[in-house]
Parts: C-alpha cells; structure tokens; sequence
C-alpha cells in the first residue's frame, strides 16, 4: 500500500489517499478543503478516485468532499452514527466559522463493518468521543490505521465540540484502539504519523 496526503484547510487537516503498488485506483480519505485542487493532485499521477471515506464530519475534514465528489463519481462512505453531525451545519461547525456547508454520504457503514475497496480491505472501527460518531480506519493486512481526530501523536482530539465526550473517548481509546498490534502504523487527522505502540508508551491519554 502506498499512502499520500495533502495538509490542507485552516486547521491544517491531514487529507490521504491511498492505493496499492499495482494499483490506479485511490482512496481519499477526509477531503478537508479545495476538492479541485485534491482531484487534479490525483489525476495529474494517472490515478483515479474510487471512494471517499469520512473519519467524521466536522467540518474541517468535509469542506472538499462535495466538489470531489462532483469531478470524480466517487461514492462518500461514513459511519452510520455521524449522518446527523454531516448533515447539520450547526454540529459540524461548519456555521460557527462561517463556511456554512453540509453532507449526505452515499453509503453509511455499520460498526465493525468491513468492506473492500480498490483491491484493499478494511474495518470500520467506532470511536466515539470527539464527535459521537468519529471512527477509524483498520487496513489489517498492511497494518494501517487511519485514525481521524481520535488519536495524534502524542494527543487525542478536542471533546467540547457538539457530540463530544471526553470519557467516550477514553473509552475508545482503551477498548478499541491500544488493543491493535504495536507495530500498526497510526495516520491521524493532523499532525504526523506514529504507531500503536509509541502511543502506548508515550502518550499520555493513553496510559
């Protein structure tokens, strides 16, 4: 698997995409801003947008979705229980900045659900607590996790924004994500990339 990003939008938001070695087809994972910009980064390599998948819908991870989604064709996939924060200006805080903006995914997966996508497979993992509907996603085969604002380096995500709850995310943290293999590769929302286990040592939110 090869992964990409673009930092993006006014809080600087990581944007991957991914695809595998042999591969044209492209994962994009939070759009967070500039959907042409995302769009001709991608097509300029000779690859192709095959979906878009959502860790959760606030708004600084969602503001480039719609115009990908309109120059590519490719289906938008989110977790079942962040369809009311995507579509209310108000929890996604898209209002509060004043970049008013909404979305619909076409497909809301359930937790635990796995699907397969441009030849790679992966499981939905819920994380509630920085939104009640933040989830992760879990490449197993390539022991990758793409962790949204859940999990940083060194960090977790903010809990005072609509939906959030500080112990859900403690919760999450402990029964979901310190329980995956050390050597899983953590792709967070901002910031660098780091692993399950540097997490376990040295982060303090996860002790």
């Amino acid at each position: 698997m090869k992964i990409a990003s673009l930092v993006l939008g006014m809080t600087q938001t990581n944007t991957y995409y991914l695809h595998l070695q042999d591969s044209k087809e492209v994962l994009v994972v939070d759009p967070a801003d500039r959907g042409d910009y995302i769009y001709e980064r991608i097509t300029s390599q000779g690859l192709r947008v095959a979906a878009v998948l959502l860790t959760h819908g606030h708004f600084d991870h969602i503001l480039g979705c719609q115009k990908l989604k309109e120059l590519s064709g490719a289906p938008v996939y989110a977790f079942e229980e962040e369809r009311e924060v995507l579509e209310s200006d108000r929890l996604n805080v898209s209002r509060e900045v004043g970049r008013s903006f909404t979305m619909k995914a076409d497909v809301y997966l359930k937790e635990d659900e796995e699907v397969t996508l441009a030849g790679m497979t992966f499981r939905l993992v819920a994380t509630p607590g920085h939104t009640k509907g933040s989830c992760c996603f879990y490449f197993e085969e390539e022991q990758v996790l793409i962790s949204g604002d859940t999990l940083f380096q060194g960090s977790v995500g903010r809990t005072d924004l609509p939906t959030g709850s500080g112990g859900t995310l403690y919760r999450s943290l402990k029964e979901k994500l310190m329980c995956l293999p050390e050597e899983t590769k953590v792709y967070p929302g901002h910031g660098d990339s780091t692993t399950i286990g540097e997490e376990k040592r040295y982060n303090p939110y996860c002790a």
